[in-house]
This record gives structure tokens, C-alpha cells and sequence, in this order.
């Protein structure tokens, strides 16, 4: 329960348990877990403002309230990342500049472009709208586990998503992405297709960062939530 709350805690602004309790080691295997809980949140929150505005309004108010209750963390992420990876630079200078906390043009660029996406995606929802607004969340922070059990660590001395690599993950990791896989089965051939997209999607990132940088950071950790989500969002409403 312990590690459930830091996770919650880790990844959203929900407040839960003591502060002084707080402990990232071994919170990973739970990030599919609370993913589940913000996809029930939105979903909650996407049924209660259908009532009141059209679905494109509905849509950028869906991409706001996950915005606003994970703290935007992952964006910020996501914005470093781009800054430091989408460049011809070398290793060290990529990692120097995604340990800038100022946001450049690219990072501008592709907060943008994501949330874009991601709200296009939501938009374009309509069979099985809440089941799916409640399962990809889960599903973009289940793929995190997939890089830190696969790829190691860019700042081995400091970081802060450093004590998330401290203990290598056993498989019982992933068991928390069963619950997402579990519930896609509702969608019949879509949810066939929803899996096969995390897995595809998955594997490119985790091969982009093994041929960029040949590590991962907690940037680019969140920016492979964010990239995940946006996109599963998309391209499951082709089908």
C-alpha cells in the first residue's frame, strides 16, 4: 500500500498519505495502477461536462483536467526531452541540455504537437468513449516500466528519476498492465488493435533512445507517456 500511495503521489497532485512517508523505490510496478485512476477520473469528468458543452469543448477540457491533476509532470518532460534529443548533439551535450530547466523552441514545439494530438484523439472517440479514456492512461504510464527494466540509467549519480533504476525489475513488474489489457478485451477487435499499438509504439521509443543517447531519463520517461498516450488516443479511433 505503502508504495501504491508514492506512486500516487509521484505521478499525480492527488493528495494522499504523509508527505514524510513518501519512497520512489518500488513504486513502478504500480504505475499502471494509478493510470487506472486517473483514466476513471476523466472519465467521470468527461461524462459530467458532456452535459454542459459539445464534444470538441468536452475533448480540450479532457486534456486540461489530466494536465492540471498529474501536475503536468510528464509534459515537463516531454518539453526537456525534445530540447535535448531533437538536435544533431552529442551524448553528453544531449543530457546537459535536457538538465536545463528551461524550455526551448523544439520542447515548445512538441508539448504542443502532443497535446494537439491528444485532443484530436479524444475527439474522435465515440464507441466505448469512457472505457478507453479510462484504460490508455493506464496503459501510457504501464509503458514507463518497459524503460526502466530495458534501458539504464543517463544520471547515475543524481536524478530525479534515479531511484527508480536502483533495484532491477522482475518480471511481477508488469503485472499491473494486466488490468488495462484485462479491460481492452471489452473492445472486442479494437482492443486487439489498442495492444498491438502499445506494443509497436513501445518498442520504436525504447529503440529511438537506445539509438539517440543509449540510456533514458526521467525526461524521457515522461515524454514516452506523453508521446504514448497521444498517439494511442489517435490511432485507436481509426478502427
Amino acid at each position: 500500500m505503502k508504495n501504491l500511495l508514492s506512486a500516487i503521489q509521484f505521478l499525480t497532485i492527488l493528495p494522499v498519505g504523509k508527505l514524510e512517508e513518501y519512497g520512489p523505490r518500488g513504486i513502478a510496478p504500480f504505475f499502471p495502477i494509478v493510470g487506472i485512476l486517473l483514466g476513471v477520473m476523466v472519465a467521470a469528468f468527461d461524462a459530467a461536462v458532456s452535459h454542459f458543452w459539445p464534444l470538441p469543448v468536452v475533448s480540450l477540457l479532457d486534456v486540461v483536467f489530466l494536465v492540471v491533476i498529474t501536475g503536468a509532470l510528464h509534459l515537463d518532460g516531454l518539453g526537456d526531452a525534445a530540447d535535448g534529443l531533437l538536435g544533431h548533439r552529442p551524448v553528453d551535450r544531449v543530457l546537459a541540455i535536457m538538465k536545463d530547466s528551461r524550455i526551448g523552441v523544439m520542447g515548445l514545439i512538441a508539448i504542443i504537437c502532443v497535446l494537439s494530438i491528444k485532443w484530436g484523439g479524444i475527439m474522435s472517440l465515440t464507441d466505448n468513449r469512457s472505457l478507453l479514456l479510462m484504460i490508455i492512461p493506464a496503459y501510457a504510464r504501464g509503458s514507463m516500466i518497459f524503460g526502466t527494466r530495458f534501458l539504464r540509467y543517463g544520471r547515475p549519480d543524481k536524478g530525479l528519476g534515479r531511484p527508480l533504476f536502483e533495484n532491477r525489475l522482475k518480471v511481477s513488474a508488469f503485472l499491473g498492465l494486466l488490468i488495462p489489457v484485462g479491460l481492452s478485451f471489452f473492445l472486442g477487435s479494437s482492443g486487439i488493435w489498442l495492444n498491438l499499438i502499445f506494443i509497436i509504439l513501445t518498442a520504436a521509443i525504447l529503440l529511438y533512445y537506445h539509438w539517440r543517447v543509449e540510456c533514458i531519463t526521467g525526461d524521457m520517461l515522461g515524454a514516452m507517456t506523453e508521446v504514448m498516450e497521444s498517439m494511442l488516443f489517435l490511432l485507436i479511433s481509426v478502427v
